[in-house]
């Protein structure tokens, strides 16, 4: 009989204002987009569902105890929310909340252990004032617990919220628990016990993971000549509309000056080359980034594959998430394909132009706003379209801009 998977909670630690809550819905996504059903649950979150408006910095005093009890009530909502969660449908949970005490991971370690969930712990420590400051009003200050009020009232709140937590703060030190220290963002990492591929995994993610905010321009290549003709694969050159795309490409970067410090990332395949060319910046060619290998159907078009090959035209139809060529790769492969790059991808500063292809690109875009991989494979990705993105601490900011009014599917 095959042993019941493990269920994994991973437990945020830190002050307010390092970045926990960024990184729980990083690591969320990540492991998501791998295909473990993944949910973050945020004891913020709990208290503005159940307090309603937001009460000020003494809410969080350890000498208020009315508060104190308060806090465990929200806590234990959702703890036991996230608990259930695993115990039906879900994989990996995250309890995102500040767990500052050596009291409350133990009561964290205590029930998930009962539940038969392995925990992690992630420990969120940096200390440099301007990022604190830097965090504080790019994020903490656009949160719905300060709606109506200035700003400067704003910033004084929180960091009296701040000097709450310090007053409790003790740094994880249980020789015991499974945990990670993550030391201004990234510089420093130490882990303690760790096992386990999932917990593997998120350790080498945070290890290149770096909190910084960046764009990042998805397209697909300039309309190639399988693209007038229909077929798939292949390496084909670009069509006339296609030169006019990668001229209009390199026209749109110019005019907003972001080629200075512009990395670009384009496939092995010329399509994808030839549209970087006019923009006259180093472009970097990945072979992680190449279309999705179509096996014994690379230049057919889907007709000549409903055709020729009925029941795999059938069995793609089915599951396009799990149908794999002939010989060649399913979007599951690409998802696997692409995971080292996500590593490159977290690890660099710069604003970021990626060129490649439409399967590729659904598991890239998937990944960078958050959706489940079920979708990869039905997300629109049109020619000619420019997407852009700039991830946030709560989601990830979106628009597109089409560079040419007519393009082909």
């Amino acid at each position: 009989m095959q042993a019941p998977e493990r269920k994994s909670a991973f437990v945020m630690v830190g002050l307010p204002a390092r970045g926990k809550s960024f990184i729980a819905r990083k690591i969320a996504r990540y492991l998501s987009w791998l295909g473990f059903p993944t949910r973050v649950f945020n004891v913020g979150s709990y208290r503005r569902e159940h307090l309603g408006d937001y009460a000020g910095h003494r809410f969080f005093d350890p000498d208020n105890a009315e508060g104190v009890a308060a806090r465990q009530r929200l806590a234990s909502m959702a703890l036991n929310d996230m608990l259930a969660w695993l115990g039906a449908e879900g994989r990996v949970a995250i309890f995102d909340a500040t767990n500052t005490t050596r009291a409350r991971r133990k009561w964290v370690a205590d029930q998930c252990k009962e539940a038969g969930v392995d925990v992690t712990f992630i420990e969120i420590i940096g200390d440099d004032p301007e990022t604190v400051d830097a965090n504080i009003r790019a994020t903490k200050l656009r949160s719905p617990d300060y709606a109506g009020m200035s700003e400067e009232r704003q910033v004084v709140d929180f960091r009296a919220r701040i000097a709450h937590y310090e007053r409790m703060y003790e740094p994880i030190d249980e020789e015991h628990l499974s945990y990670v220290k993550l030391i201004d963002g990234g510089r420093q990492v130490i882990v303690n016990r760790m096992e386990g591929y999932i917990p593997a995994r998120v350790v080498a993610y945070l290890m290149n993971l770096r909190p910084t905010q960046r764009t990042i321009w998805l397209t697909r290549h300039g309309e190639s000549v399988s693209n007038v003709l229909g077929r798939i694969g292949g390496d084909a050159e670009l069509s006339e509309r296609g030169s006019d795309f990668a001229k209009r490409l390199a026209e749109h970067f110019r005019s907003r000056r972001d080629i200075e410090r512009l990395v670009v990332w384009t496939s092995s395949l010329q399509r994808t080359i030839l549209t970087s060319e006019p923009l006259g910046a180093p472009a970097i060619a990945w072979r992680a980034l190449d279309e999705i290998d179509a096996g014994v159907c690379d230049g057919m078009t889907y007709e000549e594959i409903r055709e020729r090959l009925p029941a795999e035209f059938a069995a793609r139809q089915a599951d396009k998430l799990r149908y794999r060529y002939p010989g060649g790769e399913s979007y599951e492969d690409i998802v696997q394909r692409l995971d080292p790059l996500i590593a490159e991808l977290e690890r660099r500063p710069e604003p970021l132009l990626v060129i490649a292809h439409q399967a590729v690109l659904r598991a890239l875009y998937c990944y960078l706003i958050g959706e489940t991989v079920q979708r990869c494979p039905f997300l629109e990705i049109p020619l000619h379209t420019l997407i852009e993105l700039t991830p946030t601490a709560y989601g990830c900011d979106e628009r597109r801009v089409p560079l040419l009014t007519i393009s082909r599917a």
